[in-house]
């Protein structure tokens, strides 16, 4: 059996831990032979490879990024896409693909099984949170975490200077880097996509904590709209799969406050630094066990399916479930933080 590898979509901490595990367990256990496909589905479609073994993946459980490199490659918006995959998978004898990706990745893998019967495993991976059908996808943690460590150092910059910190974090239409990260920094106004805000309640609730002696922090998701306006955009171009580059409602979020509130209000987008560096604990172990049973799933020719966490326990379920609709933020679990807003 000779396995396929590729990592598509934007970087993610601990797409190196699932290599890693697929190839230790696959060569150890099941003498499989491992190919990585390099740059996401581009190197599938352009046949760009590189040999993936043990030596290949020692020390890489730490590092962020992925050695395989990834892209936004759609191999169906790309001319003769699918039939060069095939072509390419045929030319390296490969049996059988796991492909690591988010919605988008996942979307190309669960069509290329379903309609051309190609033989792939898909493997959950996004800081966003975002997809259905498993509890936690590996980079949010570490997302998450790092979003709260800035939140804890604007804190003290915010009150020396008494002025209003507007943090905006990743998530494009999910907000739960924001919520998860907010409540855990202790922000005192937290706006995500799901529920659109009241720039008039939002300039209350700044106000009100400047009453009580404290500068605000004010976290938003960059997906977050206010209820008379539209998605705020730096950037209206789209990639191969149809989405506008996020980025924008912080700064924008900040001169309303500042015009409203007459305080000055100042703007941290914390980007790419969020998906970024070493992996948390939590990403590295979820990560691992992804890779683990990804691999399980190969030896069970059981393709058409994602691995996913649910509660304690790693299961597979059909890639279709997983990226038919996005996981997003349930409004009661929004309205039960709302008691820390102001």
């Amino acid at each position: 059996m000779k396995v396929g590898v590729l990592t598509g979509g934007g970087d993610c901490p601990g797409l190196n831990a699932v290599i890693r595990a697929v190839v230790r367990k696959g060569v150890q256990e099941y003498d499989y032979g491992f190919i990585g496909f390099k740059d996401g589905w581009r190197g599938a479609v352009e046949g760009n490879t590189v040999p993936l073994d043990i030596p290949a993946v020692r020390g890489i459980l730490p590092r962020g990024g992925t050695i395989l490199g990834s892209s936004r490659t759609n191999p169906f918006k790309t001319e003769n896409g699918v039939r060069s995959i095939k072509e390419n998978l045929a030319k390296f004898e490969v049996d059988a693909l796991i492909a690591i990706g988010g919605e988008d990745t996942l979307g190309v893998a669960a069509e290329l099984y379903a309609e051309y019967g190609i033989p792939c495993v898909g493997v959950p991976k996004t800081i966003d949170n975002d997809l259905s059908a498993t509890d936690y996808t590996f980079g949010f943690d570490t997302a998450v975490g790092i979003a709260t460590e800035a939140i804890d150092r604007l804190h003290t910059t915010a009150e020396s200077h008494m002025r209003v910190l507007v943090v905006e974090v990743m998530g494009r239409h999910a907000g739960w880097i924001a919520l998860h990260s907010g409540l855990a920094g202790g922000a005192n106004v937290i706006l995500i996509p799901e529920q659109r805000f009241d720039i008039d309640k939002v300039c209350a609730w700044v106000t009100s904590r400047f009453k009580a002696s404290y500068a605000p922090i004010v976290v938003v998701a960059e997906g977050a709209m206010p209820t008379d306006g539209e998605l705020v955009l730096k950037d209206a171009t789209t990639d191969s799969f149809g989405h506008v580059r996020l980025s924008g409602v912080g700064e924008w979020l900040a001169k309303e406050i500042e015009a409203r509130t007459g305080k000055e209000a100042r703007t941290t987008v914390l980007g790419h630094v969020q998906r970024g560096g070493t992996p948390s604990a939590f990403d590295r172990w979820l990560a691992t066990r992804f890779g683990l049973h990804a691999v399980d799933a190969v030896r069970d020719g059981d393709f058409g399916k994602m691995v996913a966490l649910k509660g304690t326990d790693i299961v597979r379920v059909p890639i279709i479930e997983a990226t038919s609709k996005l996981k997003t933020v349930d409004p009661a679990l929004y309205e039960e933080v709302g008691v820390f807003f102001g």
